[in-house]
C-alpha cells in the first residue's frame, strides 16, 4: 500500500464535509481528496439513471485519476441509487453513506421519528427496507426538504441561511398526523448536519438530530486498520466545474483541512 495514497470522499456538494469531520478525528494522519460534483448539484431533483450514470462515469475517472486506497460516497443519494453499481465496476473499497434509521429507532423514546433528504433519497426502495427492519414498531415521517441543500452551500460560502428555508422543512414533518411527537429527526442528506443548529431552534428542544457521519468514519478507519499514511502533498478539494462560487467557499474549505481547490478537468 502507497503510504501517500488518498481517502476519496465524494459528494454532490459540500454536504461530505460533515463525513470528512468525522473522518479527520478518527484518522487525522490520512491524505483526503475531498470531491464535489457541484456541475452536477442538486442530486435529490435528477432521475434514478441520471444519478447512477453521473457517480459511476465521474468515480471511474477520479479513481484512474488518483489511485485512491478506498473511496467514500459522502452523499445518501448517490449512495442509495448508485453504490453497488460502483463496487461491481470499481476494484477500489466503498463506503457509502446510508440513512441512520437504526440508531434513530434505538435513540427514540415517543416512538415517532421524522426523516428528512432529498427527493431522490426518500423514495428509495433501500428507506422502505431500511425502516421495516429497524423501525418496524415505530412511526418514520419522511419529508423531501431539498431546498436544506442550497442552504447549506450558502452558508459555507458565508451567506445567510433563508430562516423561511428551515421553516418549512420543520413544518413538512410536523404538519403530519403524528409530526408533533417527532422526538429524533434523522438526517439523510450529508448537507443536512451543516444546518443542524438552525433546525434545532425552530424543532426546539427535546428533540436530537442523528446521521451516519461518525459511523462511516469509524467503517472507514476499520477497513483501514494498520495501513501505513504519509501527506506527500496538502490535502485538497476538487471540484466537476469552475465558478464564482469556489473562491467563496475557500475559507470553509480551509477550516476543513483543504487547502486548495482543483478542477477536474
Amino acid at each position: 500500500m502507497d503510504a501517500s495514497a488518498p481517502l476519496l470522499l465524494f459528494d454532490s456538494g459540500v454536504g461530505g464535509l460533515s463525513v470528512l469531520a468525522e473522518v479527520r478525528a478518527f484518522l487525522p494522519d490520512a491524505p483526503v481528496i475531498y470531491a464535489a460534483d457541484n456541475g452536477g448539484l442538486p442530486y435529490g431533483t435528477k432521475s434514478e439513471a441520471e444519478v447512477a450514470a453521473r457517480v459511476c462515469g465521474l468515480l471511474g475517472r477520479m479513481s484512474e485519476r488518483y489511485k485512491p486506497r478506498l473511496i467514500c460516497i459522502a452523499c445518501n443519494t448517490a449512495s442509495t441509487i448508485a453504490l453497488g453499481m460502483v463496487r461491481d465496476v470499481l476494484n477500489v473499497p466503498i463506503v457509502g453513506t446510508v440513512p441512520a434509521i437504526k440508531p434513530a429507532a434505538e435513540q427514540t423514546r415517543s416512538g415517532v421519528i421524522g426523516l428528512l433528504g432529498t427527493a431522490a433519497t426518500i423514495r428509495q426502495p433501500y428507506v422502505d427496507r431500511l425502516s421495516a427492519e429497524f423501525a418496524a414498531d415505530k412511526a418514520v415521517l419522511r419529508f423531501a426538504a431539498g431546498e436544506l441543500v442550497g442552504a447549506a452551500e450558502a452558508k459555507l460560502r458565508g451567506e445567510p441561511v433563508d430562516p423561511a428555508v428551515i421553516a418549512r422543512a420543520v413544518a413538512g414533518l410536523r404538519d403530519q398526523p403524528g409530526g408533533a411527537d417527532i422526538d429524533t429527526v434523522v438526517l439523510a442528506c450529508t448537507h443536512f448536519p451543516l444546518l443542524e443548529k438552525e433546525l434545532g431552534t425552530v424543532f426546539g428542544p427535546g428533540v436530537r438530530f442523528v446521521d451516519g457521519a461518525k459511523g462511516i468514519a469509524r467503517r472507514i478507519a476499520h477497513l483501514t486498520k494498520g495501513q501505513p499514511f504519509e501527506r506527500a502533498r496538502e490535502d485538497f478539494a476538487l471540484f466537476t466545474r469552475q465558478d464564482d462560487s469556489l473562491a467563496k467557499l475557500a475559507p470553509a474549505l480551509a477550516h476543513y483541512g483543504l487547502a486548495r481547490v482543483e478542477v477536474l478537468q
